[in-house]
């Protein structure tokens, strides 16, 4: 069995792993690239294999760095099905199209200048049809329950608590006359986080491709969350400020609005307008209420009461873009929370363009930038920084807020990693993490006792 790394290998996008066994190729994921343009367009539109070489696609979570170019992959020839639980199944017919729409918006304002310019056109990397073709492809399973993915390979999705519907998996692979065993983490939740299931840890594998996001770092404690929030939020309110939150559509942003929810109803924080400035962050919530499978104990309990865990009757969700502009003439203190969470794309750009000058206003970060985009610099306390081809000064102020985060720490991990049985893992392969994040957490895990770990660098193969 060979295992090629091409995604998310010393860095935390564009997931993308090849496993090679029997004849047969399964690919764990297909993300998006995200980062610098030129490098981000190279990579997405070019795979570093044949999509219709590919017998099979099993797929973690919806998110685009893990799901995002599922389209592309069948544009370009991949005809089989592609595995996921039930939820990510329905949050990916959402959030896919809604990619889809993106390439083609981002391939339209191109054009413009390239028709001026008398330069070739662009075509988008794929459509907001093609996305909806790709879901012919997907075939749902749900947590705990054996598949067949091809005739000598099974799988087991397992809930990573993550975001709704994401799911680490368990695959056993008859190979020559003997079975081996190999765990992919996609990306692992927190524990005692709003909303979903903490993480549950699988049966013991011999080989890991384990997520390291946050190697090293370690994040505030989830109950300190809904205090800090409201201390933030009520500086900004007193000097009649208002708050943006590049959030993304799926999870963080309901996270939020739940922690709201909470601290308004409590009285500890005065009531201001809360804008959800996200078509997707409104469809994604609806499919959450949907997937109450996926929800904890207390909030399947609101549920089950009728309550409104997620503050639909108390804030205000804008799906037309010129209900989005209006939001620029609002003078009093309110919450525009907007895609896409690395700022790189989508309405949450005109609300900084339109906001990052006052000093009275706070840009809220709730997750993970990664290098190179407008977020990241947002993160670094820019003093000046690029929209949409202007510059900007950075006057407002920034605060991070890493509580929010629906990746596991670095210890997080550990005790994710450390539930595995060290005799029987006999690999570990550490991605999607910066190269300095995936080093963090190896020395870790070598502290707990734990050997033959690698961080493969994009292209390696490996057998295992």
């Amino acid at each position: 069995m060979q295992i090629e790394f091409q995604g998310a290998a010393r860095t935390v996008t564009g997931s993308m792993h090849l496993l090679h066994t029997g004849g047969c190729s399964i690919l764990l994921d297909c993300g998006l690239f995200q980062g610098k343009r030129a490098e981000s367009n190279e990579r997405n539109r070019n795979f570093p294999f044949d999509p219709a070489s590919i017998d099979a696609v099993v797929l973690s979570h919806a998110h685009i760095d893990h799901s995002g170019n599922i389209p592309g992959l069948i544009r370009q020839g991949y005809q089989g099905p592609v595995f996921c639980t039930p939820a990510t199944k329905d949050l990916c017919e959402i959030m896919l199209a809604d990619s889809g729409f993106i390439q083609e918006k981002d391939a339209e304002f191109l054009n413009k200048k390239h028709l001026r310019l008398r330069e070739p056109l662009i075509e988008p990397l794929y459509t907001s049809q093609d996305a909806g073709r790709a879901m012919q492809h997907f075939r749902s399973f749900p947590y705990n329950e054996e598949f067949e993915v091809l005739g000598n390979i099974t799988a087991k999705f397992v809930d990573a608590g993550h975001i709704l519907g994401s799911a680490a998996v368990r695959l056993k692979i008859k190979e020559n006359g003997s079975q081996k065993t190999l765990g992919f983490t996609g990306d692992i939740g927190r524990w005692n986080m709003p909303i979903i299931r903490d993480p549950m840890i699988m049966e013991d594998v011999e080989t890991l491709i384990s997520e390291s996001t946050y190697g090293g770092i370690l994040h505030d404690p989830p109950e300190n969350m809904a205090e800090q929030l409201a201390a933030d939020l009520a500086r900004t309110i007193s000097r009649g400020g208002k708050v943006i939150v590049p959030a993304f559509s799926v999870g963080r942003t309901q996270d939020l609005v739940y922690t709201l929810h909470e601290l308004f109803d409590k009285g500890k924080l005065p009531r201001i307008p809360i804008y959800i400035d996200s078509p997707l962050a409104v469809n994604a919530t609806e499919i959450f209420k949907k997937h109450a499978e996926c929800f904890d104990e207390e909030t399947f309990k609101h549920v089950l009461l009728n309550h409104d865990p997620f503050g639909l009757s108390q804030i205000h969700y804008i799906r037309r873009s010129e209900e989005s502009r209006k939001l620029n003439d609002l003078k009093e203190p309110c919450m525009i929370i907007s895609a896409s969470g690395m700022c790189e794309a989508g309405r949450i750009l005109h609300h900084l363009a339109n906001n990052i000058e006052d000093p009275r206003n706070t840009i809220l970060i709730v997750g993970y930038c990664a290098e190179h985009t407008l977020g990241k610099r947002l993160v670094e306390n820019a003093e000046e920084v690029k929209i949409y081809g202007s510059l900007y000064k950075r006057k407002a102020e920034v605060i991070v807020h890493n509580s929010f985060s629906a990746h596991a720490d670095g210890n997080e991990l550990i005790k994710y990693i450390g539930r595995f049985d060290k005799r029987q893992l006999q690999k570990i392969f550490l991605l999607h993490g910066e190269y300095e994040r995936c080093q963090e957490l190896q020395m870790g895990l070598e502290k707990s006792g734990y050997s033959s770990i690698e961080i493969p660098a994009k292209g390696e193969k490996f057998n295992v």
